[in-house]
């Protein structure tokens, strides 16, 4: 799979950061997810340590610059730009050290400066690389967010996914994304379903046309994003099955190494899909706080049959 970039134009214009020097290198790509603050590599170039990482310096980083001498300060600064970072970024304001701007221009790297505290700033940061820098893929279905839960809606075309996302919408849930859904794997546990940008907002509705849901019921029947929890599939009815369980065994789907539970609901004319999707997610939510309604009814069984031989 092809490793995903973005550059450090992206990142100055999200974030609204001062150019201090560089102004020509903004293309520079970023394809490391965490950034770094210097402290061994002020020292010296050390193998061991990974190169092409954005490095921050925040308060502490630049009054150990300001305590040294000019002439160990950049030495210090020319240690740290062996390790070619994409770009350098000051935050809170901070002036820059003497030999900074020098030794960043001279290796053509940018240097940046932000407002935000070194807390906030990196972490703002670090949300925003592991996002655009994810592995994703994309599949044909529906991401609506059903009371907090994330829920992936799949099945064949026409089969109602689109219909049922509506009906979702009219019960108070939100929209993230129809007929393709982005997902982005932020981390070995946690995969994110978002829309691809141009179906944004977009619902369409067999026999009705296109629909922009936020023009149309506000702007609480949407959302951007949403962390994926449920993998629902919507398949016809299977006449002979047997669907009486007291409580479903757990299967899983696998997007990109990453399992979440899935569920099959079988479809037939006159029943509540919405509700039961709204079931269905409730029901998970209880089931990760460690309560089974099988569990309790069973235990309601056996107590009864202990009353019975007493």
């Amino acid at each position: 799979m092809e490793t995903k970039t973005v550059t450090v134009k992206q990142i100055s214009d999200a974030f609204s950061l001062e150019v201090l020097a560089g102004k020509k290198e903004l293309h520079r790509t970023i394809d490391k997810a965490q950034v770094r603050r210097p402290g061994l590599e002020f020292l010296n170039h050390f193998d061991f340590i990974a190169t092409g990482h954005v490095q921050i310096l925040g308060r502490n980083e630049i009054s150990y610059l300001h305590t040294l001498d000019d002439k160990e300060a950049r030495h210090r600064i020319g240690n740290m730009v062996t390790y070619d970072p994409p770009c350098v970024i000051i935050t809170s304001n901070q002036e820059e050290p003497d030999g900074l701007l020098t030794y960043c221009g001279e290796a053509r790297i940018p240097v940046l400066r932000t407002p935000d505290s070194m807390t906030e700033f990196v972490q703002k940061l670090n949300g925003f690389l592991v996002k655009n820098l994810a592995m994703e893929m994309a599949i044909h279905g529906v991401c609506v967010n059903v009371s907090g839960i994330g829920v992936l809606l799949r099945g064949k075309s026409g089969v109602g996914k689109s219909e049922t996302a509506h009906t979702l919408i009219g019960r108070g849930h939100r929209l993230v994304s129809d007929d393709i859904v982005v997902i982005r794997k932020l981390s070995p546990q946690t995969l994110l379903g978002t829309h691809d940008g141009n179906n944004r907002e977009f619902l369409a509705l067999r026999s009705v046309g296109l629909l922009n849901v936020v023009r149309m019921y506000g702007r609480t029947s949407f959302q951007e994003e949403t962390r994926l929890t449920l993998d629902i599939e919507l398949i016809e009815w299977e006449k002979d099955a047997l669907n009486n369980e007291l409580e479903v065994d757990m299967k899983y789907k696998e997007y990109m190494g990453v399992k979440i539970p899935h569920i099959q609901i079988q479809l037939q004319p006159g029943r509540d899909v919405a509700g039961l999707i709204e079931a269905a997610a409730n029901n998970w939510y209880l089931r990760m706080q460690g309560y089974s309604a099988a569990e309790e009814f069973r235990h309601r069984l056996e107590e009864a049959f202990h009353d019975e031989e007493e």
